[in-house]
């Protein structure tokens, strides 16, 4: 580590010893800002000094955070306002410190989300998975696309570490991530929020829950955010790079004719116009060969052609103007759904629940991040600027049915029945849309309105199908022993995969390549946790999961590959000390993964276009994942609350024979730095007849790799926010509750390479991304 690293390090170690301090335990699982209330008769009421109640429903029932035996953090309504967080995409600053969030290249349509080491690369294609569930109200999101849309009054995120194989099943072998929202209360209230920020940004939000209409009751939420562009483009008329406009509107309704049976029907829809990050040349002939002019009519073997004279190289700093014009029009991501919750409780020890959902993705991906900067590298008079058109079509259904209850004072269970079903469509071109002049002095454009769907040179062209069936059980013993403070916990999970596909283009010509999957598999769990004491619990468990198998659609031959399988070995510590001033968690886990899936690719240039090809490969042996979580939170005085966490990761992949190269090679797990780590600090006060907030966090991480088949790292990351606001404001009497506040995401400005692409040295040079600048905003909140 450099000393820069080192520094950084030592600030967050140092925050966090204030926790430590406190108490001779630390610990993995906590509510970063404020929870809901301590119920009544709790061993601690609540206090100005006490930390509150966290309620999650990761065992599909609601349970306090501390009792439930799960690796879990919360982030709350509270946090994502702290944090300025509007997008899944804003959690990729480290707040939560075993959870990674990436583009998929450099594109904001696409998010790769990682838990505990288990992050897909390349889980876009229509015939492969996820690594974590996304879930919203429970109901699982099948594509990574259309993740990056606008997030509409949720009210908070729990983020379930390690495998979920036996509750919320296929695909969530590192662990789930859940989004809760908000659902209607039938007494009328109102929140609006407008603000605006650097980089032409504003966003708007309305909140309006109706008074109830007999038995029903209403509730519409719709919000707007916009950015423009990080990096101008130069060529007049196009998009620039790292710009947004999401928009996104839910409409919910709740019926409960009687006091037993409640039905919640949900209906959304967003749009996520975006561009990608502009990918810079970070540096030139790092391999230092031979080097001819850039108008030279050939290249030897073993030399690299020179730059031409207007291209720029940048490896310290994000570029806000790019160097090379190039036609770029938004990516569109069209989300939309539905979904229906009934829950009947026919006695006061069972509740029979019913979740029916149907979602939709359209995808319209134009990406020409490039300009000059990545292959096709050529000279005089020659066409570049590879511009990647790709569209992904998408539609879901499921259906879950859960019995949820218990047998005395002694015995909890929850069963289920689940089923879905989707189908996907992709495909993709990739021309090139500028040509060289002779010298390297100027371009012109080839095509200046290329489209999605119109006539072009289509590299693939994709459609699969995949269905799922599962039963599952999970049951919680507490015996007549110890006081009632052992609990013993059996679950699993029956699972019937089936999937098909066909590559129907491949290089612009039909073809007819297809791949058929079928696999059954039985997913334990088992638990056995002790209350040492009403403030202390230990747990310890085994479990297992899995991420499906599938085809890659960048392969020339529709190249199938096998699922991967996790068994999951942890135990853990969750403690409320000192009159619950102190939370502290921990949990030391250890996986092993067998046929992981490994991505390798390989960059040709076919005709007028640069071709990806990617094959998947599971790899031979074991892939074992080690790791340390730890959190704490801390409240100091009545004022003052802190929080800190840090994630340990070590991991190791046999090594994988190359299909490009036929050579066993090294790889690597992405975007799971070694060492990571969060600390914040909270402060509230009364300040003239409101309250004053005021927030900071910083968030480091180690380098990583950013491609399985190369050692080569991204840089470290050290990430700072800060909110300060006046809240609780009512400037007239019987008026609006009114909040003001100013907030900055990545406050000091700091630049790292969040994804690097080594696979063009040898003819150029490495080309990569620059993490997000620092964004800052004014901003109104009015609630009724």
């Amino acid at each position: 580590m450099n000393r820069h690293t080192n520094r950084r390090l030592g600030l967050l170690a140092g925050s966090a010893l204030l926790l430590v301090a406190a108490s001779p335990a630390l610990a993995q699982t906590h509510s970063m800002g404020g929870g809901p209330a301590i119920e009544p008769g709790d061993p601690a009421e609540p206090g100005p000094t006490n930390l509150g109640e966290v309620i999650v429903t990761a065992t599909k029932r609601e349970t306090n955070l501390q009792d439930t035996p799960i690796s879990i953090s919360v982030v709350n309504s509270e946090d994502l306002s702290n944090r300025h967080v509007q997008s899944l995409i804003d959690l990729a600053d480290g707040s939560v410190p075993g959870l990674r969030v990436a583009t998929f290249e450099a594109r904001q349509s696409a998010l790769t989300i990682g838990i505990r080491g288990i992050v897909p690369l390349d889980a876009n294609q229509p015939a492969r998975e996820q690594g974590v569930g996304v879930y919203v109200d429970g109901v699982y999101l099948g594509r990574q696309h259309g993740l990056g849309s606008a997030l509409l009054d949720i009210e908070r995120v729990e983020v379930l570490k390690g495998p979920q194989g036996t509750l919320f099943g296929r695909n969530t072998e590192g662990g789930a991530l859940s989004l809760v929202t908000r659902k209607p209360s039938g007494q009328f209230g109102m929140r609006a929020v407008a603000g605006v920020g650097n980089l032409e940004s504003y966003n708007s939000e309305l909140h309006i829950d109706f008074p109830a209409l007999g038995d029903f009751a209403f509730k519409v939420d719709g919000g707007i955010q916009v950015q423009g562009p990080v990096t101008s483009n130069i060529l007049p008329g196009e998009e620039g790079f790292g710009q947004y406009d999401r928009r996104g509107l839910r409409a919910q309704v709740r019926w409960t004719p009687t006091d037993t049976f409640t039905a919640d029907l949900a209906m959304d829809t967003g749009l996520d116009k975006n561009t990608p990050f502009y990918s810079q040349l970070l540096n030139f002939n790092p391999l230092g060969r031979p080097v001819v002019p850039w108008n030279s009519p050939t290249v030897p073997s073993g030399s690299i052609r020179d730059l031409a004279p207007i291209v720029i190289v940048e490896g310290e700093a994000r570029m806000t103007v790019a160097d090379i014009g190039v036609p770029q029009q938004w990516s569109t991501d069209e989300t939309s759904g539905a979904d229906l919750h009934l829950s009947w409780t026919p006695t006061d020890t069972l509740e029979i629940r019913s979740i029916t959902a149907y979602r939709e993705v359209d995808v319209d991906q134009y990406d020409n991040i490039a300009g000059a900067h990545r292959p096709p590298v050529v000279g005089p008079n020659a066409n570049f600027s590879r511009y990647s058109l790709a569209g992904l079509w998408q539609h879901q259904f499921s259906q879950e049915f859960q019995a949820v209850g218990n047998l005395g004072d002694r015995f909890d269970y929850v069963g289920g029945l689940y089923y879905f079903r989707e189908t996907v469509s992709d495909d993709a071109a990739t021309p090139s849309t500028n040509r060289w002049n002779a010298d390297g002095t100027g371009y012109t454009i080839l095509d200046p309105t290329p489209t999605i769907r119109g006539f072009r040179f289509v590299d693939r062209a994709s459609t699969a199908h995949s269905e799922s069936k599962a039963v599952y059980g999970q049951a919680t013993w507490t015996p007549a022993v110890m006081d009632d403070a052992l609990h013993i916990t059996l679950g699993g999970r029956y699972t019937w995969d089936d999937k098909d596909g066909v590559l129907s283009t491949v290089n612009n010509a039909a073809t007819n390549f297809t791949f058929e999957s079928s696999v059954d598999r039985f997913d334990p769990l088992v638990t056995v946790a002790w209350d040492v004491t009403d403030q202390v619990n230990v747990y310890a468990k085994y479990s297992t999961g899995y991420r499906a198998g599938g085809a890659s659609s960048r392969s020339l031959t529709y190249r199938s590959f096998d699922p991967e399988e996790v068994q999951a070995y942890e135990v853990g510590l969750k403690s409320d000390l000192f009159d619950n001033r102190v939370r502290l968690n921990a949990a030391i886990y250890a996986m092993d993964r067998e046929d992981s899936q490994i991505d390798f690719s390989l960059v040709t240039v076919v005709g007028a276009s640069t071709r990806n090809t990617l094959e998947t490969i599971n790899a031979p042996g074991t892939t074992k994942i080690r790791g340390v979580e730890l959190e704490g939170l801390f409240q100091v005085t009545e004022n003052l609350r802190l929080s800190a966490a840090y994630a340990y990761t070590d991991t190791e992949i046999p090594p994988t024979q190359n299909p490009f190269t036929g050579v066993v090679q090294p790889v690597f797990i992405v975007f799971t730095p070694p060492n990571a780590a969060n600390v914040a600090a909270d402060w509230e006060s009364s300040f003239s007849g409101g309250v004053f907030r005021a927030h900071i966090d910083a968030s480091y991480a180690d380098a990583t790799q950013t491609f399985d088949q190369t050692e080569v790292k991204n840089d470290s990351s050290f990430i700072v926010n800060g909110r300060l606001a006046l809240t609780d404001m009512q400037p007239t009497p019987g008026g609006p509750m009114v909040e003001v506040a100013l907030w900055s995401r990545n406050l000091l400005d700091e630049a790292h390479v969040y994804r690097r692409d080594p696979a063009n040295r040898a003819t150029i040079g490495d080309y990569g991304n620059f993490n997000a600048p620092r964004t800052f905003g004014l901003e109104v909140r009015l609630s009724y």
